[in-house]
């Protein structure tokens, strides 16, 4: 029995964990074995490190194992927790959504110091009188962080999945937005585009912000597994170039921004000098481009004239 309960151990059944992805080849593996133990366990970080000799139950043990399993066979850790941490907040994901990328918090960051550079370096920009748009919203990450540091702000977000939106109101809605932002079923900013005749002040906007589909289809087979088989087409190919998106929504951007209003993109691999020819002088000023930990340009940034 002492033996059969030591395999139990948290210790133990990390490191078999741990193993096991390993030889999988799985990026990661220590993280994703912790991550799965502590959703198997339903307990938090501090507990794995604190109690390492604690004996799990059978049921969890083989839990985790099924859970060690699908993240062998190339299921993203994310989709088998069924949440992701982005700018400090939890969001839910499903195979529906793209899953967040900590490279994604750099367009926030430019955002919101486009924003108070905009403002004069206000110590307190709260978003008062700023209406904003998140293209392609997915998870709702954007949005919501975005949400979330400017109070005041009036939020919309778009996506041309229905199914992604369901996904997106439920993340506002647990993290405490949901009255603060209107999701639309849209292509890019074409519901704005219709509605524009009848509302017209408020589909012109003091920032648009996208995370735009950048991966070219001819990359498809290079991508890993986890990404390839299991996040959402529509969420990562573009186009066979990778870039075609942008030369759709940059001149819908033009038309929707007001003057001084911010465009801020995120960035595919490279994909830098083909949008930048896309920003015709007359309509845009004050482009930067900001590079990731990696050095490579993430997030691109321009002003409307």
């Amino acid at each position: 029995m002492t033996s059969v309960a030591a395999d139990r151990s948290v210790r133990s059944l990390l490191k078999q964990g741990i193993g096991q992805l390993r030889e999988a080849n799985v990026p990661s593996f220590t993280l994703a074995a912790e991550l799965l133990l502590l959703h198997a366990a339903a307990r938090d970080r501090t507990w794995l490190y604190a109690h390492p000799e604690e004996i799990l139950s059978a049921e969890i043990t083989t839990q985790y194992f099924a859970l060690i399993q699908r993240r062998a066979n190339g299921e993203p850790t994310q989709h088998l927790t069924g949440k992701q941490e982005f700018w400090g907040l939890e969001f839910e994901v499903t195979p529906d959504v793209l899953i967040p990328r900590p490279e994604t918090e750099h367009l926030i960051e430019v955002a919101l110091d486009r924003l108070a550079l905009r403002a004069g370096r206000s110590p307190r920009l709260t978003g008062n009188g700023i209406t904003l748009v998140d293209v392609g919203t997915g998870s709702g990450c954007i949005a919501i962080a975005l949400a979330k540091e400017l109070p005041d702000a009036t939020v919309y977000a778009t996506d041309i999945s229905a199914a992604a939106l369901i996904v997106a109101r439920r993340n506002a809605s647990c993290l405490g937005v949901s009255e603060r932002i209107q999701f639309l079923e849209s292509n890019l900013l074409e519901a704005f585009i219709e509605s524009r005749a009848t509302d017209h002040e408020s589909r012109l906007f003091d920032l648009i912000v996208c995370n735009p589909p950048y991966v070219a289809q001819r990359d498809a087979e290079s991508l890993p597994r986890e990404v390839r088989d299991h996040e959402p087409p529509a969420a990562l190919f573009a186009g066979e170039e990778g870039y075609e998106l942008y030369g759709a929504l940059i001149p819908q951007a033009a038309q929707h921004l007001k003057p001084g209003g911010l465009l801020v993109l995120e960035l595919g691999y490279n994909s830098l000098p083909a949008v930048l020819p896309l920003l015709d002088p007359s309509h845009w000023t004050d482009v930067a481009a900001t590079n990731d930990l990696a050095g490579l340009p993430r997030v691109f940034a321009a002003e409307r004239h």
